[in-house]
């Protein structure tokens, strides 16, 4: 009698190796059906922005192609979650779902409700961790407590010792047998088109398991020594640009932890690993406060008096606030859907306190236009910039962008590379180009108001709106 199949529910886990469900499922020896649904329909559940999706197409091409090297092909459907597996099981007879769990509040409830009613009808339902080092439970204080402060949430991950040595990759997976209906990936939409806003991302990025390989191996091999010292230099490349294969799983933190562990010891490699746990940190945030995404975890926060400005808004987003290392960073992310992160808390830190608009406004911004967009990293983020979360920034540290360009970005190389209008300013203006003499703002072709705007808030006045309305709910709270 043939075994009956095991269904492995992909989500944000769309690789090979280190795999925990996959693997859990190939040791059993019985066929396998690998299945990818397009679950935009489940109650509480954010749908995925436009730069997401545009990720999401690429990794499940490259999945696609390589389960099909393994002998399994990958099976495409769109709809409810719970619906999709009733109907594929229904189809197959397979008795077992496996999958790696995701941590944001919707999926949690989505996938606790899908697995008590699979077992109820007496179907194994095993979910696996397949996204983190460390569940969020597995570090908590010696009180049992979540941790709230990143530091001592650090030393706990260390205290662990050296986590999980990754899975290697299967060499084959069984197949079910008989041919199965799968979408075509092309029929998601997954692009764009009219627009194709996303036309350049290709240049800059290789989505998919061999894609994060890659990039790892090169980080690595070049810039890992350097990486402390160069990594808030926005016109150096620096950094790993890992997160979107993080977090579309097309590589895990263990695969990244275990790759940096055998190279020499610097103060680049620490500093990176660091980096990685502050992203579990950002887990551990929103698995302990569901609300993260809508609410400050600092609850003071909840009288304080954004402002809606449509206008400055619009200004911001699409980089012309008149403060060049802002609108290098807000072109940048629509170009390439990244930003240097040195350069994301500037522009937050200038929409928030310089903007007074709420950061729920940006944290939507950038959901939208980030190929990394992540709901833990990107509302503990914003949080942190605002002053209003965990471990948060001072509300009153407010980055003001003309010193924070002239000391990360001092020749100008990353503002000449986004804002090319003013591209030809001497060095000593590139950063406060309404400094500029008439004549200097003449030889580089610039017309302030014209060419490129006079910024739209004036730094020192900004500063004092921001910390008066500060004091506002100081004395409130």
């Amino acid at each position: 009698m043939t075994a009956a199949p095991i269904i492995v529910w992909y989500r944000q886990d769309l690789r090979i190796a280190d795999n925990p469900a996959l693997s859990a499922a190939v040791a059993t020896g019985r066929p396998i059906i690998p299945l990818y649904i397009l679950d935009q329909e489940s109650d509480g559940l954010r749908p995925m922005g436009g730069a997401s999706l545009w990720w999401l197409h690429g990794s499940l091409e490259c999945l696609s192609q390589d389960l099909h090297d393994l002998g399994a092909p990958l099976i495409l459907r769109n709809g409810a979650a719970q619906a999709v597996l009733n109907q594929l099981m229904a189809e197959t007879g397979a008795d077992t779902v496996y999958w790696n769990r995701c941590y944001e509040p919707g999926a949690i409830a989505r996938d606790t409700a899908i697995k008590n009613a699979l077992q109820d009808k007496g179907i194994e339902a095993d979910s696996f961790n397949g996204s983190l080092l460390y569940e969020p439970w597995e570090i908590k204080t010696q009180q049992d407590k979540p941790y709230r402060v990143f530091t001592p949430f650090y030393r706990m991950v260390l205290a662990q010792g050296t986590p999980a040595q990754p899975l290697p990759k299967p060499q084959s997976i069984k197949p079910y047998a008989a041919p199965l209906q799968s979408d075509a990936l092309t029929d998601w939409s997954l692009l764009p088109t009219k627009p194709n806003w996303a036309a350049s991302f290709s240049k800059y990025w290789s989505p998919g398991e061999a894609g994060a390989h890659t990039l790892l191996s090169d980080f690595l091999d070049d810039r890992i020594t350097v990486y402390k010292a160069e990594r808030d230099f926005p016109g150096i490349a620096a950094t790993s640009r890992l997160s979107p294969h993080l977090h579309f799983g097309d590589i895990s933190p263990r695969q990244i932890w275990a790759a940096t562990s055998v190279v020499e010891p610097t103060a680049g490699s620490e500093t990176f690993l660091k980096e990685v746990v502050w992203r579990e940190f950002g887990y551990s945030l929103l698995y302990y406060n569901p609300t993260m995404p809508t609410a400050p975890l600092q609850a003071k926060f909840n009288a304080f008096p954004w402002t809606k400005n449509d206008p400055y808004l619009v200004a911001w987003q699409t980089g012309q606030t008149g403060y060049p290392i802002v609108d290098a960073g807000m072109r940048e992310l629509w170009a390439t859907g990244t930003m240097h992160n040195r350069v994301r808390m500037v522009v937050a830190s200038f929409l928030v306190k310089h903007l007074l608009i709420h950061w729920r406004e940006g944290e939507a911004w950038f959901w939208d236009t980030l190929v990394d967009a992540d709901l833990a990293s990107n509302t503990a983020n914003w949080q942190w910039v605002s002053g209003c979360g965990a471990d948060a920034a001072p509300y009153f540290r407010i980055f003001n962008p003309i010193t924070q360009g002239e000391k990360f970005d001092a020749d100008g190389t990353y503002v000449r590379q986004w804002v090319s209008e003013i591209a030809d300013l001497p060095d000593k203006f590139i950063h406060k180009p309404w400094e500029a003499s008439d004549d200097d703002l003449k030889k580089a072709g610039v017309r302030l108001g014209d060419t490129y705007p006079h910024p739209i808030v004036d730094h020192k006045v900004a500063r004092e709106k921001a910390l008066a309305a500060l004091a506002s709910i100081k004395q409130t709270d």
